[in-house]
């Protein structure tokens, strides 16, 4: 039996850990390294980093704060926002990042999916996709959710893996921060028609949420944010209602 995972997701600007709704009204909610190291400890299986103003100013992730992280940090930890080529990832993965996370970047030129796959593995590839309801379908946005593209996003996830994505994380922008459930419907369409691992993000306000997005919405793992910060629950009892559902769940 596939054994699911609960992502922590830490977006970050300024260096310090931020939550907004659909990408919006962001508050400081800590430091990154101490809550990685935190959430680490409550039993998350990844930890993701994304640096989410980095396309947006044009600039690179800041490596400082990602080594920081990656030097205590025992479980893997991907990273995302601002990278844009091979070095890049290479960068990341010298940093100590696990696994990196690309977006713009990729939906600018998606070849650099395959330069990425080709020297360093898809495994570590994640083509992070943020779609947004659109008519009877799901149009991709980038730079932070801001910029619509003519992406059909279920046709753009098949594109990615055949350019060598080894993972999709995809994020309902409708859904972020909203606390009202994943996009079920848009999560099941993209783990159906891709033969890689899909993270389902945006929308979970309860362990509730993540049971549905991995039961019905097919994901391989669920990313969660803002319901932990906010101390709405933890991840020892998402991980509990997940195991009592009859899902496979890593022991912490």
């Amino acid at each position: 039996m596939l054994t699911r995972r609960l992502i922590v997701c830490l977006d970050v600007k300024g260096g310090r850990v931020v939550k907004g709704v659909q990408f919006e009204g962001l508050r400081d909610v800590g430091d990154p390294v101490e809550l990685a190291l935190r959430y680490e400890e409550a039993g998350a299986d990844e930890v993701t980093f994304l640096d989410i103003s980095a396309t947006q100013e044009e600039r690179g992730t800041l490596w400082e704060l990602v080594r920081r992280t990656a030097e205590r940090l025992f479980i893997p930890l991907t990273v995302g926002g601002g990278v844009r080529t091979a070095d890049d990832v290479g960068r990341a993965l010298r940093a100590g990042a696990d696994k990196v996370s690309i977006n713009s970047a990729a939906v600018a030129r998606p070849e650099v999916l395959t330069e990425c796959a080709e020297r360093f593995g898809a495994q570590c590839v994640v083509a992070s996709i943020d779609a947004k309801r659109d008519g009877a379908g799901w149009r991709v946005y980038t730079h932070g959710g801001k910029k619509p593209t003519d992406l059909e996003a279920i046709a753009w996830a098949r594109e990615c893996v055949k350019r060598g994505a080894g993972e999709i994380l995809l994020t309902s922008i409708d859904r972020d921060g909203a606390r009202s459930g994943y996009d079920l419907e848009l999560t099941r369409a993209v783990a159906e028609a891709v033969a890689v691992p899909v993270i389902a993000s945006g929308g979970a306000g309860n362990a509730e949420h993540v049971r549905a997005a991995l039961k019905e919405g097919g994901a391989d793992a669920a990313l969660v944010a803002g319901i932990l910060h906010d101390g709405v629950t933890t991840v020892g009892a998402m991980k509990t209602l997940l195991r009592g559902s009859g899902l496979e769940i890593r022991s912490h």
